[in-house]
């Protein structure tokens, strides 16, 4: 089987260098992986003739190792247009992500806009995230249990156009695991977004130090100007319905929700066309 792998957390990240352990098994590997932190890129791809960096890191029997500097979404096009062209690799695989990539953090998500392109180009596709943004995560508990989960996502895969995955762990050991749960996107929002810019939240928090994410810099702000960083809180929302992803993943759960590239509100369409919104001219 031939995997296409990527991320969000750029190619020296633990969690892909996790997940690539856990997916040796199942076949010849090719690493495609942002050079620098990616997060929050969606499906943006690098357009308007932008320069894009890309560097072959390794390879040997099975398994090559490529990063660029572009969006996860650009990682997955050029593996497919030019590492696996005129062929196509059999499934896409994006992650480990450093952070819950659950409700409505979802459609931000470069890790999920990876998975997203895959399936745009008719490949399946899984996304796999871990509910911290610890540089230092431990990925055990997945390492244990994700390959039970691929293995039975494989035998009963949808083929449907636009399908793909999003698997979200707990920050727990395995043992705390309560199970698993096949579930939706919950409904939540972010408040107090926009926080002062300060170098030392990433020291304080644990998540990565900015040269990771390819910022070297602290920006000289102009005359009026203020620096910025969004570094928010997520809220539920009061209607986010029980069985929600991100209430089931704080419970303990691992969490499985299948999402889909349409977007149409069936039940929207299905209204206007109730109120003769179809006309012939």
């Amino acid at each position: 089987m031939k995997i296409l792998i990527t991320n969000d957390d750029g190619y020296k990240a633990k969690g892909i260098h996790s997940l690539v352990e856990i997916l040796r098994p199942y076949g010849d590997l090719t690493v495609v992986a942002p050079k620098y932190h990616q997060s929050g890129m969606s499906m943006a791809v690098n357009l308007g003739y932008k320069p894009m960096a890309v560097k072959k890191l390794s390879e040997e029997p099975g398994e090559r190792w490529y990063y660029m500097d572009a969006t996860p979404s650009s990682c997955v096009k050029y593996g497919i247009d030019n590492i696996y062209f005129p062929e196509k690799p059999d499934i896409v695989f994006s992650g480990i992500n450093h952070g819950l990539n659950a409700a409505m953090c979802s459609p931000y998500s470069g890790t999920m806009g990876a998975a997203k392109e895959a399936a745009l180009g008719r490949i399946p596709s899984i996304a796999v995230s871990l509910d911290t943004f610890r540089k230092d995560a431990d990925f055990g508990a997945i390492e244990k249990i994700l390959p039970s989960i691929i293995n039975r996502l494989m035998d009963n895969m949808a083929r449907r156009f636009g399908m793909f995955y999003n698997i979200n762990f707990p920050d727990i050991p395995a043992e705390e695991i309560k199970g698993i749960r096949v579930c939706h996107l919950g409904r939540m929002h972010w408040e107090r977004e926009f926080m002062p810019f300060d170098p030392g939240f990433f020291e304080k928090t644990g998540v990565r130090p900015l040269e990771d994410m390819g910022v070297t810099w602290m920006p000289e702000p102009e005359p009026g100007e203020e620096v910025f960083a969004m570094v928010g809180d997520m809220v539920n929302d009061h209607d986010t319905p029980a069985d929600s992803d991100q209430l089931l993943l704080k419970e303990g759960y691992i969490t499985i929700t299948p999402e889909n590239l349409d977007d149409t509100d069936i039940a929207e369409k299905d209204r206007l066309r109730s109120l003769c919104f179809d006309i012939d001219f």
